[in-house]
């Protein structure tokens, strides 16, 4: 038996790739097994290679695997491009009907199985996912009878005869299997695991979640990958709550609309990902000049440009840092779990509204689309704090004056009303303005303005800034991520250290202010620093060199081609020595 294991599905785009791995992925994670799913598509609706790649474990794993245990071919474009991940005693089970081949030269043994043949004999070929789903069951040592409840949830709606026929789709290419396999029947057969119940969701989804636990009525955004999940999640939910989701007409027109909804104390979102944010960024700078609580969710994915839409990068840092002309002070937030985005996502409000900046929430592709399990969430962890905003206070106003809503604080947050206070007319423009927000242009005005805004981060409150995994006062090295790059770092920094290496992690959960305070000790304790991050340029390690120096011994270990980073990547370059400036 196996305590873990690497499971593949490929084809088509179209062909019900992803409802494959939806299925497999939801029974094994309600039998107790801990999962993570990372799936690779083209930017196209249909068409265009495909796969879904699962990992399989009785421990928790927040990483794609180095390499592939059963791989399930629709089509021989699957074996070919990703037969190479198997591993010696590896399987791949395919489709009979496009006769598959693998390489002489493998120690992997193919399976061939009429997915599309037994799934027309009971009426439709659109059920060879069901069938491929059974032929894996067979390996695993699984009985059919665990998909029921998944099937029944997701085909049930069109009759009980349908679920029927797709348990029946399980059942046979289960038994075909095992008629295939003979004495080798249950060959990769899993421990069993714990049985408790986890959630299982991508990024997209908890951030979702997180906003509305943390308050968020409203939502105005446009469509864009890797982010619609989030407005896709909020177009059911939020109704049920007196909320409600605007798709725009473009992400300026979210972005100003999301400013306005706030700017009327509600709270609310936006979110996009790197060609949206450009767009954003003149209202972005809005937001900052008044002082207009804002929170936007940018999910990282390949640029420039249309770039690549549906693949890997982290390559916004700067743009979200300096991206809006003129200085502001703002809030880049980057959780590196799906908890944290949980959680992240609802302080976001608290921060926007006590500090009443723009917060950025960071993620990337990977932690927004892939797919994994995540302990049971604590809504008691949530709170709502509005700052200087009293939905019942009325000002007082002297003199028959306007509220000072700039009013110039030590602590550079000014008092904030809504819309319809009494005593609370104001004017707003994005021009400069004086306290009350008559637009002025006296020097003093400006400087005074200026340093009251840019001093309301000076104390600014974050939980956990930087997460750290560091055991050791004098580390050889230094691993050091944002975002999804995580899992694979915590693997590498195991590797390495069951060979005697001293190893040190240090995870960059707050962008901007950057904690250098907070990271500064464990970038001058160890002998050197690889920052591990899917960009061409180095930004973290070049925000870091700002911030807190030591740039003679921090290097970069870089990956750029669209693709997450596998531990063993890690593993082997940190492993060489040090690594200046390479890239994967």
């Amino acid at each position: 038996m196996i305590s873990q294991l690497s499971w593949k599905v490929g084809g088509q785009q179209g062909e019900g790739i992803e409802s494959t791995g939806e299925i497999f992925s939801i029974a094994l994670n309600r039998l107790g097994y801990y999962l993570y799913g990372y799936r690779h598509f083209s930017s196209r609706i249909k068409g265009g290679h495909t796969n879904n790649k699962i990992r399989v474990s009785t421990t928790e794993v927040r990483a794609i695997s180095d390499d592939l245990d059963i791989l399930v071919a629709f089509d021989q474009e699957t074996i070919d491009v990703n037969f190479h991940e198997l591993r010696p005693g590896g399987i791949v089970i395919a489709d009979a009907k496009f006769n598959p081949t693998i390489s002489d030269d493998t120690k992997a043994s193919l399976y061939a199985v009429p997915f599309t043949e037994i799934a027309t004999e009971l009426g439709t070929s659109l059920m060879k996912n069901m069938v491929a789903v059974g032929a894996s069951s067979a390996v695993l040592g699984l009985d059919e009878t665990v998909y029921l409840e998944v099937v029944e949830e997701i085909f049930g709606r069109k009759g009980q005869q349908i679920v029927e026929k797709n348990m029946e789709a399980i059942k046979r290419g289960s038994q075909y299997m095992k008629d295939l396999l003979g004495d080798q029947v249950n060959m990769m057969q899993i421990e069993k695991a714990d049985g408790q119940k986890r959630l299982f969701m991508i990024g997209n989804d908890a951030i979702a979640f997180g906003a509305l636990a943390g308050g968020a009525r409203f939502m105005a955004a446009y469509p864009i990958t890797p982010a619609s999940e989030i407005m896709e999640y909020l177009i059911k939910k939020l109704p049920k709550v007196g909320g409600a989701v605007i798709q725009t007409e473009d992400e300026i027109a979210a972005c100003t609309m999301a400013i306005g909804a706030n700017y009327g104390g509600v709270r609310t979102l936006t979110a996009s990902a790197g060609p949206g944010l450009s767009l954003m960024m003149e209202a972005i700078g809005l937001s900052g000049i008044t002082e207009t609580p804002l929170v936007i969710i940018d999910t990282q994915r390949g640029g420039p440009s249309t770039g690549l839409p549906t693949k890997q990068e982290q390559s916004d840092l700067m743009a979200m840092i300096y991206g809006t002309h003129g200085e502001i002070p703002k809030v880049v937030m980057a959780p590196s779990t799906v908890e944290e985005a949980f959680y992240d996502a609802a302080e976001a409000f608290n921060i926007a509204e006590e500090y009443q900046v723009p917060v950025i929430l960071l993620t990337d592709l990977q932690l927004s689309l892939g797919k994994q399990t995540v302990e049971p969430l604590r809504y008691d962890k949530v709170e709502v704090r509005r700052g200087k905003l009293d939905l019942n206070a009325q000002p007082s106003i002297e003199n028959k004056e306007y509220f000072k809503r700039y009013e110039v604080t030590e602590d550079g947050v000014s008092p904030r009303v809504v819309p319809g206070t009494k005593n609370g007319i104001h004017h707003v423009t994005g021009v400069e303005h004086a306290e009350t927000g008559k637009p002025s242009e006296s020097p003093e005005n400006r400087i005074a303005q200026m340093d009251k805004r840019m001093r309301k981060l000076d104390n600014l409150k974050f939980n956990t800034p930087v997460y750290t995994n560091a055991k050791y006062a004098d580390a050889d090295l230094l691993l050091v991520g944002f975002n999804s790059t995580r899992g694979a770092i915590e693997e590498a920094m195991e590797r390495l250290e069951q060979e005697g290496m001293k190893v040190n992690h240090a995870h960059v959960r707050l962008i901007h202010p950057f904690p250098k305070d907070e990271l500064l000790p464990f970038v001058k304790s160890a002998k050197r620093v690889v920052v591990v991050e899917n960009n061409a340029t180095g930004q973290l390690a070049n925000i870091m060199k700002m911030n807190i120096g030591y740039g003679e011994k921090i290097s970069s270990l870089l990956k750029y081609d669209g693709n997450p980073f596998l531990p063993k990547e890690i593993y082997n370059e940190c492993k060489k020595g040090v690594v200046l400036n390479g890239n994967i």
